[in-house]
């Protein structure tokens, strides 16, 4: 059972030092299902990240279909980012993904300001393969 978004934001308006933050975004890391080693492939590779990150994606049936992914990394920190990432994405059709704004999320979380900017630029580029396969998915059911 995967934490949701709305629990993140919850939790993290109750920490108030970022130690705690970052302790809190590593846990959410941990608690990810564990990612199967034969779906570690350069095809599952997300590029643009200092850190190896992986996304699986499942698509569901229909015009507007849900879309479920699965992620990993090999950082403790990145592999939370990912847990915050799948919370925000995962399990929602592909007009909702399209239409989520990562970037505001992230500055609600204050997550903005305390990445570095690879680290920044990885999980934009995360947001931008999860967009991609929701475009993808709208295209294929038209």
């Amino acid at each position: 059972m995967t934490t949701s978004i709305e629990t993140i934001r919850d939790d993290f308006s109750l920490l108030d030092e970022w130690e705690d933050r970052y302790r809190y975004v590593i846990e959410l890391g941990e608690a990810l299902p564990p990612f199967p080693e034969a779906e570690r492939t350069a095809a599952n590779k997300v590029p643009g990240c200092v850190s190896q990150v992986w996304l699986t994606t499942e698509q569901g049936p229909g015009f507007d279909p849900v879309i479920s992914f699965k992620g990993d990394s090999d950082a403790h920190i990145v592999r939370g980012l990912v847990a915050i990432m799948l919370a925000l994405f995962s399990g929602r059709p592909a007009s909702e993904i399209q239409s989520t704004d990562a970037e505001s999320t992230l500055k609600e979380l204050g997550l903005d300001e305390h990445l570095s900017p690879q680290r920044a630029n990885g999980l934009r580029s995360m947001v931008k393969r999860i967009k991609l396969h929701a475009e993808a998915a709208l295209k294929q059911t038209a």
